[in-house]
């Protein structure tokens, strides 16, 4: 059981923290033109996008979408820890 929830732990952290660089590209310029930026654009793009779609950007620029997503990703990796932690006994 430990093993599994560190797993979860890792692969939930190592996806939060791209959707943060990826949200922080975006204030430098060129910055997701790259190798990587490209890379974690196919990988978070897919995650952020339905949230955009529901929450508009205050005044036009600033996106909130990506926090609420951040909040929803916590509260799933909570969720499958709790089923599992239920399941496993």
């Amino acid at each position: 059981m430990h093993q599994i929830n560190s797993i979860i732990e890792i692969l939930f952290n190592i996806y939060f923290y791209m959707i943060i660089f990826y949200v922080l590209m975006s204030w430098l310029p060129n910055v997701r033109d790259n190798f990587i930026g490209e890379l974690l654009g196919k990988l978070v793009e897919p995650y952020l996008t339905p949230f955009r779609k529901i929450i508009p950007p205050l005044f036009g620029t600033i996106d909130f979408s990506p926090f609420v997503a951040l909040l929803v990703l916590e509260l799933a990796a909570n969720g499958l820890r709790s089923v599992l932690f239920y399941l496993m006994g």
